[in-house]
């Protein structure tokens, strides 16, 4: 495992001589069986946590060995012989942002049959029983901005399931019976798709903050229908070549043989020579909407948003800040007015999801009883709009920052974590330096600088509201927050 320091020699004598004198206080209250336990005022002193103090916290970053293979590919390794096992994740810049708007879902497809379609050389059903047979496993997805190929195995089956692993992403398959089966599963799903109110809001919110742009489209019958097998083996031609991948490794394994390895296996595969199609970004016009689906629920599911920022926004540490102390933990604004104080939800929070090659959204959300609805939805906006009125307090600020910075170093707890996170920072262009400086532009971040961003990225009167509830039991008609539209649900379109 990857060593991480906490504490230095000093503060873990500290540590250990306050747990001695706890040990010391109950034993003794235990001894005096009948009798009130006698803790003195040195004991009481000596035993207040928030009166000790430590060293600052010494943490260096774990690194990972980055190597460039000759046919383009990336590869990142951290090895870890704590346990016989490595794993192993490939990405690749393909997703959903680059599917026709005709076969909505094709990526999606693909990255399923990538793997259960079999191989050329390994049909699905023995690719299926000697993955099995070697307790290893390899698994595909693609989502709306990338592709994922990964496996974990034995260190005793690194070599086959390897040789499997580059025959999934060189030489799928796309068997027909599986294709057909991922497209019924599909199928299924967009039958299931309004069945949970929280799913259909989340959806319907994305799609009003995003319109035609490929973030706001969503999977129906007729795009799933006229997805072919021939779509799949062209989506992975087209996007699957050695210099648009980028692996991280890590686990129990021979660096220079697993290297060698790589070279062998992936050296016959050719590289494309086509630019990427062009994915125009979301539309900046802002403007306000009020979206119900009337469903006959007891609790009504709000979401509230608009677009947000991407990961290199010059503010993004400010706005980590700020989103913190207006929706990011029970010490919130919005969770301690409108759960701790009103018990209007027992959720409820809010989030700028920070895109990575497009702009995210910023999301407010929460779920009340029906006879609530209204007055939640005027909390929500009230307790957002106050975070541009005012400066927040010292004590909020100290809190958010502390909770932030001393939550980082668990992104760091597994060496597939460590490697993972190094490999994504390049492969989404994150700048460098960018973790290594993370924990001192948060705390560099003033009251002015939250009250600043919120006044520029909290834009209340542009937002889009979503509501899914029964109309009928609400306090208050929504029309009072705008011109209300319905959406009605189809499960066949």
């Amino acid at each position: 495992m990857i060593p991480i320091r906490l504490f230095n020699k000093k503060s873990q004598a500290k540590l250990t001589l306050f747990a001695i004198l706890l040990a010391f206080i109950a034993g003794c209250g235990t001894m005096q069986t009948g009798a009130a336990k006698t803790v003195t005022p040195e004991m009481q002193q000596l035993a207040q946590p928030r009166d000790m103090s430590f060293p600052p916290l010494d943490f260096q970053l774990p690194k990972s060995d980055r190597v460039q293979l000759k046919n383009g590919m990336v590869v990142y390794l951290l090895q870890d012989r704590e346990l016989p096992i490595v794993n192993l994740t490939a990405y690749l810049n393909a997703g959903g942002i680059y599917e026709p708007k005709d076969k909505v879902g094709l990526a999606a497809l693909t990255g399923a049959v990538l793997r259960s379609g079999g191989t050329l050389k390994t049909p699905p059903e023995k690719l299926d029983r000697e993955l099995e047979f070697m307790a290893s496993s390899i698994e595909s997805a693609i989502n709306s901005d990338h592709a994922g190929v990964s496996f974990t195995t034995l260190t005793k089956n690194l070599d086959k399931t390897l040789a499997l692993f580059a025959e999934v992403l060189k030489e799928p398959a796309f068997d027909p019976a599986r294709v057909e089966i991922a497209k019924g599963n599909a199928l299924e799903g967009i039958r299931r798709q309004n069945d949970d109110p929280k799913e259909i809001a989340g959806r319907e919110l994305a799609r009003a903050i995003y319109g035609d742009h490929p973030l706001g489209r969503i999977p129906t019958v007729a795009t799933v229908k006229a997805i072919t097998r021939e779509d799949m083996v062209e989506f992975q031609k087209r996007y699957f070549y050695p210099a648009n991948l980028i692996v991280a490794v890590s686990g129990d394994f021979d660096r220079e043989k697993l290297l060698q390895s790589l070279e062998t296996l992936f050296a016959d595969w050719p590289n494309q020579t086509k630019p990427f199609p062009p994915v125009p970004k979301p539309s900046e016009e802002l403007t306000p909407a009020v979206l119900h689906v009337q469903k006959d629920v007891n609790q009504s599911v709000i979401r509230m948003g608009h677009l947000g920022i991407d990961k290199n926004n010059p503010d993004l540490y400010a706005i980590k800040v700020m989103d913190y102390i207006l929706g990011g933990g029970f010490t919130s604004r919005l969770t301690q007015e409108i759960r701790s104080n009103q018990g209007l939800a027992y959720n409820v929070d809010s989030y700028f999801e920070v895109g990575r090659r497009f702009k995210g959204s910023f999301v407010a959300e929460t779920e009340t009883k029906s006879e609530s609805t209204a007055k939640t939805i005027k909390l929500l906006d009230s307790i957002i709009t106050g975070m541009t009125k005012a400066e927040v307090s010292d004590e909020e600020l100290k809190l958010a920052k502390d909770s932030i910075i001393n939550s980082f170093i668990f992104g760091f707890e597994r060496s597939s974590a460590v490697v993972n996170q190094q490999a994504r920072l390049e492969f989404y262009g994150y700048p460098k330096g960018y973790l290594e400086n993370y924990r001192d532009n948060i705390a560099r971040v003033t009251r002015a600088d939250v009250l600043r961003v919120a006044r520029q990225y909290l834009l209340p009167d542009a937002m889009k509201l979503v509501v899914v509830g029964n109309e009928k039991k609400f306090d208050q008609p929504l029309s009072q927050f705008g011109k209300v539209q319905e959406i009605k649900l189809n499960n066949n379109k």
